[in-house]
């Protein structure tokens, strides 16, 4: 699964007046300190990774340097902070980082973030101070945005010239959207003011997470550190649940905004809480006082939000309708466990009709965005546990029911998740077998089986897959092509063949207290595909082969520079249960005569490269006219794509206008208008899905008159298999 460093799945509610607490702020002294919980955790951590790591590397000098680089990486990965002079001064510290981690002394990785929060506060009052006098657009001059791969400026003076340019293009984009210059400076002004008021509420946990992360992360890409907020986010993001009241937030200006009431949680059933309500206080229990969390960091206002089930809280908040001077509302609410089903697998049904109208068959569609498990219920014994296997045996139920065709499993853009739900997910397809070979650090492989008599799902399947596809997703994937069970179409896949286990760092404290160390994921094994081969770097290929969209050069395990090599082993015994090779030929035929023909497919593929193309720019000009003159043509673009559109989904009534960079950043946009942007995204014609819904509807086609080549390409066609299908 991918990392997500601060992630925060944001459940929450609103209202009230009373207490005003200041948000929580850094010691006095501006300078945060590491506790000594922080650096136990990190001397802890690094005796895992030196020892149960797969492909364990010692914690040395050699180590300690490409921390360093790490470290400042992820804190200035622009280089729009740091100097040269900055880097120099903490020379000493390149060779010692691994020393500063077995001696539990991380002063020196807090004086670098201690500097990092200076600089960057530093440079952020440079900007707002170049707001007065503004900037002449007549001027021949560019803004290079990508520094990646720069070097650090030299001196102070060289940052200064950088951040003129990068504060002048966001008043262009603010000025070429139609802005007037008091405006602009509005904005601006309290665009970098909130990046300010951000960094102020850095504290301890988030220095420490971060260079224990530079660490992790250098041993090897998937192993990653999360402290305690953040573990219990990871938790929540795996077993789809969580308690709370049913609220998606996130952070606007100096407030807390509802984006999304969750069906069935609490706040859904008040009908008290809407899309829109800025949450400005938070009171514990039906009598206790109100704090004030008007600019609180987001994660600490959804802190205080969250509870065990069947607490009561109470929110004050300020209704979306009224604006900021509407009259505030306490409301009181119970917590109760919270399902995300947003997050969990969904079905739908795709109808093909043929070219003459005379056939139209029904084609399942299961979405899957991770392979999640609640763990700890399992372990519990509770029989209604969450499970992406458990989910998707039902949306089969039903889609048989419907009596569908065919079934596409769509696991785009799904980065993982547990390994046994992607073995027991295979085994949904499959009668009983290995699955998955998973090798250990000291070699012993482990065949992971499904034991399962029979299938839940007997028919034609593919699987549809992209670059986004990863880890226990293309174990699913590869296991389903190894068997021959179904059609593989779509990019290759990401290529991450390693497996981790989460490591809870507190089981191993010598204290009684609990000390909060948080977790360790960390890469115990790799894992190989039934035939031998890894998935590692290579991914999996896919029979039927979609165009590639470049992700591929700045997306993937191949573009990790530490990333484990690709290896194989001895194949598992398993038998095929088909063959499908002499299908895939007539298949990937009718494909290239359908999309030659297809208006749909060829204005995707000039709008795929229209993307490439922008996105491979890294400079832009600072000339009011050029930018202009750029501004017109991406919109005269955009309405040619548009009317396109318009043309082959016969829509004459769609008068939206064409969407330009409007100069904001997300935070500042309104709510209701990016649920609309997104409402429009999701009901855009997914060209690839739909193909791919006509070439399982081919191959129902073509088996339903070829009764050898059904014998060939279904499983055990003909034969009693079990009882689920």
């Amino acid at each position: 699964m991918f990392k997500r460093l601060f992630f925060v799945l944001l459940v929450g509610a609103l209202t009230g007046v009373a207490v005003h607490a200041s948000a929580p702020a850094k010691s006095d002294s501006l300078t945060l300190k590491p506790t000594s919980t922080e650096a136990q955790a990190a001397a802890l951590s690094a005796r895992f990774l030196t020892r149960f790591q797969y492909d364990a590397k010692p914690l040395d000098n050699a180590m300690s340097q490409k921390i360093f680089k790490a470290y400042f990486k992820a804190l200035d990965g622009n280089k729009l902070y740091f100097t040269k002079k900055d880097i120099d001064h903490f020379s000493s510290l390149r060779d010692g980082l691994d020393n500063a981690i077995w001696d539990q002394n991380l002063s020196g990785p807090f004086a670098i973030f201690n500097l990092y929060i200076q600089r960057a506060t530093q440079h952020l009052n440079y900007a707002r101070s170049l707001l007065k006098k503004g900037f002449d657009f007549s001027k021949q001059e560019s803004y290079d945005y990508d520094r990646d791969k720069a070097q650090w400026a030299p001196n102070e003076k060289a940052l200064d010239a950088l951040w003129r340019k990068r504060v002048k293009n966001d008043w262009l984009r603010l000025k070429l959207a139609g802005k007037d210059d008091a405006t602009i400076r509005k904005v601006l002004d309290k665009r970098y003011k909130g990046y300010i008021d951000r960094i102020d509420q850095l504290d301890s946990q988030d220095a420490f997470q971060t260079f224990l992360n530079a660490y992790a992360e250098t041993t090897d890409p998937h192993t990653d550190y999360f402290g305690p907020r953040a573990a219990k986010n990871f938790d929540i993001e795996m077993k789809l649940s969580l308690e709370g009241i049913g609220a998606v937030l996130q952070a606007n200006d100096e407030y807390t905004m509802v984006r999304e009431v969750v069906p069935g949680g609490p706040a859904s059933k008040s009908g008290k809480i809407h899309v829109g309500d800025r949450i400005v206080g938070v009171g514990q229990g039906a009598k206790g006082p109100i704090t004030d969390v008007i600019g609180w960091r987001l994660d600490d206002v959804v802190d205080k939000i969250r509870g065990k089930k069947n607490t009561t809280l109470r929110l004050e908040i300020i209704p979306g309708k009224t604006g900021l001077d509407g009259k505030h509302k306490i409301i009181t609410l119970v917590r109760k466990k919270v399902t995300i089903a947003e997050q969990a697998a969904k079905k739908k049904v795709i109808q093909v009709t043929s070219k003459n109208g005379k056939v139209t068959r029904r084609i399942g569609v299961i979405e899957l965005p991770s392979f999640y498990e609640d763990f700890a219920a399992r372990s519990a014994g509770d029989p209604n546990y969450k499970s992406a296997t458990r989910d998707v045996a039902k949306l089969i139920g039903q889609l048989k029911k419907e009596k569908v065709d065919g079934i596409i499993v769509d696991l785009r853009n799904n980065g993982g998740g547990s390994l046994s739900e992607a073995v027991s997910m295979t085994g949904l397809f499959i009668n009983t077998g290995p699955v998955v070979q998973v090798r250990s650090s000291n070699g012993s492989v482990d065949e992971q089986d499904d034991t399962t008599k029979g299938m839940s799902w007997s028919g034609p399947l593919a699987v549809l897959v992209n670059r986004g596809t990863a880890s226990a997703s293309e174990i699913f994937a590869a296991a389903i092509q190894d068997y021959g069970r179904g059609l593989i179409i779509g990019e290759p896949t990401f290529g991450k063949g390693t497996v981790q286990n989460l490591v809870n760092l507190d089981r191993f404290s010598q204290s009684e207290k609990n000390p909060q160390y948080g977790e360790l994921k960390m890469t115990i094994a790799k894992f190989f595909r039934i035939t031998g081969g890894a998935t590692q770097l290579r991914g999996v290929t896919p029979d039927i082969a979609f165009p590639k969209n470049g992700d591929e050069k700045l997306f993937g395990e191949s573009t990790y520079d530490n990333a484990l090599p690709w290896t194989h082993i001895q194949p598992a015994q398993y038998k095929p249960v088909a063959n499908l090779k002499m299908l895939v030929p007539m298949l990937e035929q009718r494909h290239l005569k359908r999309i030659a023909d297809s208006a749909g497919w060829k204005l995707m593929m000039d709008e795929m490269h229209t993307y490439e193309k922008n996105r491979n720019k890294t400079t832009v000009s600072l000339n009011y006219a050029k930018r202009l003159a750029e501004r017109k043509h991406v919109e005269a673009v955009q309405k040619a794509f548009r009317k396109r559109h318009q043309k082959i989904n016969g829509d004459k009534t769609d008068t939206e206008e064409v969407t330009l960079d409007d100069g904001l950043t997300p935070g500042e946009r309104s709510i209701t208008a990016q649920i609309k942007q997104q409402k429009e995204a999701d009901k855009a014609t997914d060209e690839m899905l739909d193909e791919a819904a006509h070439i399982v509807s081919d191959e129902v086609g073509l088996i339903h008159t070829d009764t050898k080549l059904a014998s060939q390409v279904l499983p055990y066609h003909g034969k009693k298999i079990g009882a689920t299908d």
